[in-house]
């Protein structure tokens, strides 16, 4: 008889009582002992279950924060604020079992100076199956939320996608990408989220994770930047108190990103506005050769330089910081190897 049929069979016995009388000689230590081997094999396969299947269980859900702190030091280039605040802030987050309120994190900067990269960083670093977790969930204003007239429809979605989420797991991860684009008035429908509350209807989102990511605030970041530069000082001078007060105010007053006059700044429910700096030519040339590591491609100095010499850089005169950062350099790396 195959082992299918035979636990089939057993399950039969155990559970319809009629049955097992019928079948003579059983007795009743027998039985017992047959319940106790089904519990354990019913124990164990579930367990088997949890190892092949993503659960939200420590299994698949466990922070590395050794692993996080070097992928930081030796992916993450020209970020010396934005690396010490986000292991910092995961860190401090991930080692409370009980925290008041959802971690929120707010990255700004231009194009292509990390905050997607470090956002999946966080994620490989928390969940065993980094960004293809079914517990990690990234929404694109252009994608997800397109059409302004559908703003209220948005906001209970939105809403809905949350709640059921997080019910499904309490160390849920939410990513919003291109707040700059998004309508204002959108994220304002998640703030319950995101405050001090123990429980709303029944679910806690205390543990869960939300990352927005935005070019708005750039130029003000640019701009201190450009004035270190300016005046002499190195751009590891800079720190956050250089920059968190006018980059808030920068993002709160632009009418053009999703946070504009958001109640999320109001009522300082962002625990950290992360500053990512413009990218000086040796950072570009640090992605370049990473990349070409990541290919299993021969580091070569001269390529990168290659590469590195044919971004756009900012300001014009003394092309100081690349426009574009690193975001091009897998297309101009196809072109010179």
């Amino acid at each position: 008889m195959k082992p299918r049929k035979r636990l089939v069979l057993l399950l039969w016995m155990l559970v319809c009582s009629a049955t097992t009388e019928a079948i003579e000689p059983i007795s009743t230590s027998i039985a017992v002992g047959m319940a106790a081997a089904l519990t354990g094999f019913l124990a164990s396969y579930q367990n088997i279950l949890y190892y092949f299947n993503e659960c939200c269980r420590p299994e698949w859900i466990s922070f590395n924060r050794t692993g996080l702190e070097a992928d930081l030091n030796r992916k993450l280039f020209g970020q010396h604020i934005a690396s010490r605040i986000v292991l910092k802030a995961v860190n401090g987050f991930m080692s409370n079992e009980n925290p008041k309120k959802p971690l929120v994190l707010s990255l700004h900067g231009w194009t292509g100076t990390g905050k997607n990269f470090v956002s999946q960083l966080i994620a490989e670093n928390i969940y065993k199956e980094g960004m293809d977790s079914s517990f990690v969930h990234v929404f694109t204003s252009e994608l997800h939320f397109p059409h302004s007239s559908q703003i209220e429809t948005y906001k209970i979605q939105l809403q809905q996608w949350i709640k059921g989420n997080v019910t499904n797991c309490a160390r849920s991860m939410f990513i919003f990408d291109e707040m700059d684009k998004m309508h204002p008035g959108l994220i304002d429908s998640i703030k319950p989220y995101l405050d001090y509350y123990d429980k709303l209807d029944g679910v806690s989102y205390r543990k869960a994770i939300f990352i927005f990511l935005s070019n708005a605030g750039g130029e003000s970041i640019v701009q201190t930047a450009l004035d270190f530069w300016t005046s002499g000082r190195i751009r590891e001078e800079i720190e956050l108190r250089d920059l968190e007060t006018m980059l808030s105010l920068s993002v709160f007053n632009n009418k053009k990103s999703g946070l504009w006059h958001t109640s999320l700044i109001d009522k300082n429910l962002v625990d950290f506005f992360v500053p990512f700096l413009p990218l000086e030519y040796r950072h570009v040339i640090q992605c370049v050769l990473s990349e070409m590591e990541a290919r299993g491609i021969p580091p070569d100095e001269n390529v990168a330089d290659q590469v590195a010499r044919d971004l756009i850089y900012f300001p014009k005169s003394e092309r100081i910081f690349a426009v574009k950062g690193c975001k091009t350099i897998e297309s101009k790396l196809d072109y010179y190897t």
